[in-house]
């Protein structure tokens, strides 16, 4: 069925031919037609399939009770696991939808009609320091909306939050306990409110996250649709992730998050199976009380009330516009918490009764979109075995599948190829080849380690806060992740060596070692840039490009410059010449606008350029916050570029911070 490849010279010619094609389909097809990813999405999957096929039909020894038999089925079960999950989200990525005008064509109407809808605003927070939920508060407050009311829902009873607050004219509310985590803090919040403002409608912020002023105009007509019982907005953010950070290419790396935003929710939304993300979401009042409040028995209550609500016919509908943006994990341990987070609750709202799997009333198609959210984090597994499985070829003679070089390339790199040059395009080039895969490799052992734990204990966990904020400017090393990676990667390159310098190896270098010197060379590259994500590099205030005219006052004279970037500690300004360096002990005025005229300090003065230390009062400081965080400020990439990517990576490596 699988005939062998005649040479290396025909086999290279047709993948070339294959690249070459699917780079063609690349650039005529318009990723916005349904009938355009239909029919590259069906070609991806053509070639996957094959792969797949002649996997089952020409890789596996016959199964007997032993491991070096066993282990080649093993891995086969979680790689299926993988390619199950990448077709279902080809089927999914077919379709998408864009509310956008819609929420054009409801604002109007509500403009014209006045009959605005009133708002409560519940900003979650939980030990978050103040220059973190300061921005969510002075955001909320400037709502543009007629009839909105900011409540701050403190979990940890902070009397400083308390008189913050009374000070900018928020309501509080705390509790006198955790229960529940932040579905009881949510709780508490809409059973307190009821008696006061009992608005119909409920905008639901974690604390770091800065709404832009028209939210809510953007939102609340779409709940003219009576199905709809949630209108979530994707999450932004203002900071770079670990990954992004700590190899230098946050303007050439695409997170993640932003995959799954702008790509995945707006497909999941035209099935009818977009699902809450738990932050910069509005929420009808009616439902979530009728339900029984926020749902507590799972870890994650976001994606649990969409799938509570669905139950009753209700849908979550996707707005992909920019309205909030928030602080991404800063290091990799929160990092690794928030995703082994969302993995554990993603398994146990799977696991409940009334959940996706085992209750009444879901659709077929919703029971499906929900197992494409559990193979996600199942795929995982596969990330492991994937950059071990050359070492245990290597120093154990045990194959993960017998294969020799030239099948590989003749069934398995069409397939590659396939995969990554639709995923770049289907994503609007937010994806790259092997780096994508470091990403995924990052959590892979600890979202391993939590499914194992969950078969055992899926309940009864403590929930996990991504801790936001603190002191970031000391590089620091994840030793224990450092180990793991480094472990790999010497393991790898060690493998290609004993190939041949081993005493028991064979004189010639066979096809089935030729195809696991490249595995192992893979493995080697993925656990060495993630090795290198581990030496975590100091963080600064956060500072954004502006380019803006302004004026430097100094005890010799006035100035005119350019502000390029700002913050709300700092800011970098370019101007032609100065008679003289500055005296750092000296106050300086620049002016900024929307905040007037910031007392200032010079940090730093180079040839044509002055970094400056702000000393802005408190009604500055509000302003700045408004200026910076609440608007389409967007310093992370939107799109991945491979040039970016590798010079970043270059630099991390001959760079200690």
């Amino acid at each position: 069925m699988f005939p062998s490849p005649p040479d290396l010279t025909s086999v290279l010619l047709a993948d070339l031919g294959i690249c070459l094609g699917l780079l063609t389909m690349a650039g005529l097809l318009d990723r916005a037609h349904g009938t355009a990813r239909a029919l590259f999405g069906g070609t991806a999957a053509l070639f996957i399939l094959a792969y797949a096929a002649w996997r089952w039909q020409e890789t596996l020894p016959p199964l007997e009770p032993n491991f070096d038999q066993i282990w080649p089925y093993l891995f086969l079960a979680f790689e299926f696991t993988a390619i199950l999950y990448t077709l279902m989200s080809i089927i999914i990525l077919v379709r998408f939808k864009d509310r956008s005008d819609e929420a054009d064509r409801e604002e109007a109407r509500l403009r014209q009609s006045g009959d605005w809808p009133a708002v409560d605003v519940f900003i979650c927070t939980y030990s978050e320091p103040l220059d973190v939920v300061e921005k969510s508060i002075v955001a909320a407050l400037a709502i543009d909306y007629p009839n909105v009311t900011v409540w701050v829902c403190d979990d940890t009873r902070r009397a400083w939050l308390k008189d913050y607050c009374a000070e900018l004219g928020a309501n509080y509310l705390t509790r006198s306990d955790n229960v529940g985590a932040k579905a009881g803090n949510l709780n508490n919040a809409l059973f307190r409110t009821a008696g006061v403002t009992n608005a119909p409608l409920i905008l639901v912020l974690d604390a770091d996250f800065a709404v832009n002023p028209t939210i809510l105009r953007r939102v609340v007509g779409l709940f003219r649709d009576e199905r709809t019982a949630v209108v979530q907005t994707p999450q932004f953010f203002f900071n770079a992730d670990p990954i992004q950070h700590n190899l230098m290419s946050s303007d050439a790396w695409v997170d993640d998050q932003r995959i799954f935003f702008d790509v995945f929710q707006p497909a999941k939304d035209a099935w009818g199976c977009a699902f809450c993300v738990g932050t910069s979401f509005v929420v009808r009042r009616d439902l979530v009380t009728a339900a029984g409040g926020f749902p507590h028995d799972a870890i994650c209550e976001d994606i649990n009330l969409t799938y509570t609500l669905m139950r009753d016919g209700y849908e979550t509908h996707w707005l992909n516009e920019r309205l909030s943006a928030g602080l991404s994990a800063e290091g990799l341990p929160e990092y690794i918490t928030q995703r082994t987070r969302w993995c554990l609750g993603t398994i146990q709202v799977a696991l409940l009764k009334n959940g996706p799997f085992r209750g009444k009333n879901y659709t077929l198609m919703q029971r499906l979109h929900y197992l494409h959210g559990v193979l996600n984090w199942l795929c995982k597994p596969f990330i492991v075995l994937m950059l071990i499985a050359p070492s245990i070829y290597w120093f154990f003679d045990i194959p993960a599948f017998h294969a020799d070089y030239l099948a590989f390339l003749r069934y398995g790199v069409p397939a590659l190829l396939a995969l990554w040059i639709y995923s770049g395009w289907v994503s609007g080039q937010r994806t790259l080849p092997l780096f994508m895969e470091v990403t995924h490799s990052i959590t892979a052992l600890a979202v391993t380690l939590t499914l194992l734990s969950a078969t055992v204990r899926p309940f009864g966990r403590p929930f996990k806060v991504t801790d936001k904020g603190g002191d970031r400017s000391i590089s620091s090393v994840r030793w224990t992740m450092a180990a793991w990676f480094g472990a790999i990667s010497l393991l790898s390159a060690g493998s290609i060596v004993w190939s041949f310098i081993s005493p028991s190896g064979a004189s010639e270098v066979s096809p089935l070692d030729y195809f696991n010197l490249l595995w192992a060379g893979v493995a080697m590259l993925i656990s060495f840039v993630a090795f290198v994500i581990c030496f975590e590099r100091p963080r600064k205030a956060d500072e954004f490009g502006i380019a803006e005219p302004s004026v430097l006052k100094t005890e010799i004279g006035t100035f005119r410059c350019t502000l390029s970037t700002m913050g709300l500690e700092g800011a970098t300004i370019q101007l032609a010449e100065l008679p003289h360096e500055l005296d750092r002990s000296q106050p300086l005025q620049i002016w900024v606008k929307t905040a007037g005229w910031i007392r200032a300090f010079a940090r730093e003065d180079r040839i044509g350029e002055i970094a400056l230390r702000l000393e802005p009062n408190a009604a500055q400081r509000r302003a700045l916050i408004l200026r910076l965080f609440t608007t389409a400020v967007d310093p992370i990439a939107r799109t991945a570029n491979w040039r970016g990517v590798v010079s970043g990576v270059l630099r991390r490596c001959f760079r200690t911070a």
